[in-house]
């Protein structure tokens, strides 16, 4: 492998469709493809984060496949007098990511690392390299209306998907001279919506969240076409099966990262043995 190649990687916004990357980084540890630098959007933050802290993954792989609907819910912090500026405070989330992030800064991270959130004000990208690590991924994972947004630096910041939801130019900036971006946002018109039992939906009114969430992801899936002109790879495991808000199914998601990564790896290592960069 040529070692003047500084490894990118881009990991794209998704909720639980996020949990993805976790298997894309297993397949790319095992065929010893390094990664030099980290960018994230919202999930792709989370992962990203956890595997920066100290080059591994193994934390973050036992927390999806334990997640479930119990322990999603009680990560929910409603409260109704701050229903002017989002629905759940995620203080909750913020506890428990402590323990998986640890209380350092982005600096500290093993692997350089950048975040990617939106400010609600100017409407511009926000790219976090500095200060608190858990403030950055607590920033770029707040889905706009769903929790409230993050003070910070006299700014107020929502999730990044809604400016950059795969962030491949960012790792660029950050010095990659190879871009490996993952997207798990597939083409709406061909998800298969599923209930949380497993069976298909039926054609009834959605919900008020499932309504906001599908519509985020509508309008980020049509920004991740400029995303795929910014990178040398783009990985996109079908996780067109799994709804946004299941964390419940992190075995499937990983399966499916892993998968389409090692579908390219291949092509990853012939680019990057042949000096041939699209």
């Amino acid at each position: 492998m040529n070692s003047e190649f500084k490894i990118g990687l881009a990991l794209g916004s998704g909720a639980a469709l996020g949990m993805a990357h976790i298997g894309v980084i297993k397949a790319l540890r095992e065929a010893n493809i390094p990664i030099d630098m980290i960018a994230g959007t919202s999930m792709g933050a989370l992962v990203g984060a956890c595997y920066a802290t100290d080059g591994r993954i193994a934390a973050m792989e036992a927390l999806a496949l334990t997640a479930n609907l119990r322990k999603i819910t009680r990560l929910l912090d409603p409260k109704f007098t701050l229903i002017r500026v989002g629905f759940l405070q995620g203080k909750r989330v913020e506890n428990f990511l402590k323990p998986i992030i640890g209380d350092r800064n982005i600096n500290q991270c093993k692997i350089p690392f950048a975040a990617v959130a939106t400010d609600i004000h100017s409407a511009r990208q926000v790219i976090l390299t500095q200060g608190s690590l858990l403030t950055a991924v607590r920033a770029s994972i707040s889905i706009p209306v769903v929790f409230v947004p993050v003070h910070y630096e006299g700014r107020y910041l929502v999730d990044g998907g809604a400016l950059n939801p795969v962030p491949a130019d960012v790792v660029k900036s950050m010095g990659a001279t190879f871009v490996i971006a993952v997207n798990v946002l597939n083409d709406p018109k061909k998800r298969i919506h599923l209930g949380l039992t497993g069976n298909k939906k039926s054609r009834r009114a959605p919900g008020i969240m499932n309504t906001l969430i599908q519509s985020i992801y509508i309008m980020e899936y049509q920004m991740v076409c400029a995303s795929i002109l910014k990178a040398d790879i783009m990985i996109e495991p079908d996780v067109s099966n799994i709804e946004v808000y299941e964390f419940h199914r992190g075995l499937e998601a990983i399966d499916a990262g892993y998968k389409a990564a090692a579908a390219v790896i291949p092509e990853i290592n012939r680019m990057l043995n042949g000096n041939q960069i699209i």
